[in-house]
C-alpha cells in the first residue's frame, strides 16, 4: 500500500463487509459502521477543518489590519478580498476539484503513480489561468467603478488588489497539491503549515501596516507571501516525505500531454465551484449599490466575513465527504460510498446548528472584532438572524457539493447551480433590496432562497443515486484518464 494507508484500506473493505452482511442485527451494524466510518472520516475532516478555517483566518487579519485604519479601509479591503480575490479564489478552486476527483477515485484503485501526473497537469493549467487572471486584477479600479461601485471605495480597493497578484499565482500551486494530499489522507502537516504561517502572518502585517507604514498594499503584500509560504512548505512535504513515495515520482513531461481533455474536467469543476463562490461576493457587489453603500459594505463584510470562517468547517467536511466518496467508488464499495455520504452530511450539520446558535448569542458583540463603529454594531446585529440561517444550510450544501466532487457529477451541478443561484436567487435579492427598500436584509434574503432551493435539490439527487452505477462509472473515468505509458509502481507493490 502507498504512504502507509493499508489500515485505511483494510477499515473500508470491512466497512463495506459490514454494511452487506445481513447476519448482524440492523441496530449492531449500524454503529459498528458509523465507528468504522468514523475512524475513516476524522483523520481527514478535522485536520481539514483546521487548514480551511487558518487559511482563510489569513484574509481575515488582513481586513481587521485595514479595518482599524479607518471604515473607508474596512470597505476597501472588503470589496478587494469578497469582489475581486473571491474570483480568482472560486476559478482556481474549481479547477483543481478536478484533481479532487481524479486523484481520489485513482487511489481508491490503487493506482498510485497517476496522482503525481494529476497534480502536475492541473497547476500547469492553473498556472496558465493565472495570467489572465493578473490583467483583470491590474484593471481593477475601472472595472468596479464601471459596476457602480463609488470611486473612493473604489481606488482605494485597487491598491489592496494590486498586492494580490502574486497570490493568484501561489492559489494555483496550493489547490492541486492540497487535493493531492487530501486524496491519501494527508492532511495533519498542512495543519501544521498553516498554522505556523499564521503566526508569521501576523507578525509581518502588523510590521508592514501599523510600523512600516504600508498601509493597504502592505497588507495585501503580506498575504500574497504568506500563501507562498504555504505552497513551498507543502511542496517541500511531498517531496521528501515516505507517505508519498509512491505518488510523487518526479517531475515528468506527461504533465504537458492530455492538457485539452484535462482542461475539459477543470472547466465543468471550475463552473460548478464558482458559481457558488462567486455567490456571495455578487451580494457584496450589488451591496455597493445600495443609497448608504459604506455602511452597507461594513455591516455585510463583517457577517460574511464570520460566514465565510465557519463555513470552512463545512468546507472541511466537504473535502472528506469528496475523499471517501471518491476512495469507495474507486476500490468498488457502493454501500460504503452510500453510508459515508449519510455519515458526513449528518456531522457537518450538527456542527453548523451548534455555530449558528453561538452566532446569534453574541450578535451585539462580534462586529467590534473588526471595527470600533456603533452604527455598524447595529447593522450587523440586525443581520445576524440571516447569518444563521446561511450558516445552518451551509452545514448541508458544501458537503453535498464534495459528494459530487467525489463522483464526478460537477457538470450537472453547475446547471443546477446557475437555476437556483442566479436564475432565482440573485433577481429575488434585488427586488427584494431595491424595489422594496429592504437593503442589505433584503438582497441576502433573496440570495438565500436560491441556496436553500439549490440544497433541497442536492439532496434529492444525492440520496437517489444508484451508488452500484456510481462504481462503474468511476472505473470507466479511470481507465479513460489512467496513462498506459506510465507504469504503475504501486500496483507492484
Amino acid at each position: 500500500m502507498a504512504g502507509g494507508h493499508g489500515t485505511g484500506s483494510e477499515l473500508s473493505g470491512r466497512l463495506e463487509s459490514l454494511l452487506v452482511d445481513p447476519t448482524i442485527p440492523s441496530t449492531r451494524r449500524l454503529w459498528s459502521a458509523v465507528l468504522i466510518e468514523l475512524q475513516l472520516l476524522m483523520p481527514i475532516a478535522a485536520p481539514a477543518v483546521v487548514v480551511y478555517m487558518l487559511n482563510n483566518a489569513l484574509s481575515i487579519s488582513t481586513q481587521i489590519f485595514s479595518g482599524h485604519l479607518g471604515n473607508l479601509e474596512l470597505a476597501a479591503s472588503s470589496l478587494g478580498n469578497n469582489g475581486i480575490q473571491v474570483f480568482a479564489y472560486g476559478l482556481m478552486l474549481g479547477m483543481g476539484s478536478a484533481v479532487e476527483t481524479l486523484c481520489g477515485q485513482a487511489y481508491g484503485a490503487h493506482k498510485y503513480s497517476m496522482l503525481g501526473v494529476y497534480l502536475q497537469r492541473s497547476t500547469v493549467l492553473l498556472m496558465a489561468t493565472g495570467i489572465p487572471l493578473a490583467v483583470i486584477y491590474a484593471f481593477s479600479r475601472p472595472i468596479l467603478v464601471l459596476l457602480g461601485e463609488s470611486p473612493e471605495i473604489a481606488k482605494a480597493a485597487a491598491v489592496f488588489v494590486y498586492g494580490l497578484i502574486p497570490q493568484i499565482f501561489a492559489y494555483a500551486a496550493n489547490f492541486p497539491i492540497q487535493k493531492f494530499l487530501q486524496a491519501q489522507s494527508i492532511v495533519a502537516p498542512s495543519a501544521y503549515i498553516s498554522a505556523g504561517t499564521l503566526v508569521v502572518h501576523l507578525l509581518l502585517s502588523w510590521l508592514a501596516v501599523y510600523k512600516i507604514g504600508l498601509g493597504l498594499i502592505g497588507a495585501s503584500l503580506v498575504l500574497s507571501l504568506s500563501w507562498w509560504i504555504i505552497v513551498a512548505a507543502q511542496f517541500v512535504y511531498i517531496v521528501t516525505s515516505p507517505k508519498c513515495r509512491f505518488t510523487w515520482t518526479g517531475l515528468t513531461w506527461q504533465a504537458f500531454s492530455g492538457l485539452p481533455e484535462f482542461l475539459k474536467l477543470s472547466t465543468a469543476s471550475a463552473v460548478m465551484l464558482c458559481l457558488e463562490t462567486w455567490y456571495f461576493q455578487i451580494l457584496i457587489l450589488i451591496a455597493g449599490l445600495l443609497e448608504n453603500p459604506q455602511l452597507a459594505l461594513d455591516s455585510l463584510t463583517v457577517c460574511l466575513t464570520i460566514s465565510g470562517w465557519i463555513f470552512m468547517v463545512s468546507v472541511g467536511f466537504n473535502a472528506a465527504a469528496s475523499v471517501r466518496v471518491g476512495n469507495e467508488l474507486g476500490a468498488g464499495n457502493p454501500k460504503a460510498a452510500e453510508f459515508s455520504v449519510v455519515v458526513v452530511t449528518t456531522l457537518s450539520s450538527i456542527m453548523s446548528v451548534i455555530l449558528a446558535v453561538i452566532i446569534l448569542l453574541c450578535r451585539d458583540y462580534i462586529s467590534y472584532i473588526f471595527t470600533e463603529g456603533e452604527t455598524v454594531a447595529r447593522a450587523v446585529s440586525d443581520l445576524c438572524p440571516l447569518l444563521a440561517i446561511t450558516l445552518i444550510l451551509n452545514g448541508i450544501q458544501p458537503v453535498l457539493s464534495g459528494v459530487a466532487v467525489g463522483c464526478g457529477w460537477q457538470t450537472f451541478v453547475a446547471y443546477v447551480n446557475v437555476g437556483c443561484y442566479y436564475v432565482v436567487g440573485v433577481p429575488l435579492g434585488s427586488l427584494l433590496g431595491f424595489k422594496f427598500g429592504l437593503g442589505a436584509k433584503g438582497i441576502w434574503s433573496g440570495m438565500l432562497g436560491g441556496t436553500l432551493m439549490q440544497t433541497l435539490i442536492l439532496i434529492w439527487v444525492t440520496f437517489r443515486t444508484d451508488w452500484k452505477k456510481e462504481v462503474e462509472e468511476a472505473k470507466k473515468r479511470l481507465c479513460q484518464w489512467e496513462d498506459k505509458k506510465q507504469p504503475l509502481l504501486a500496483d507492484s507493490d
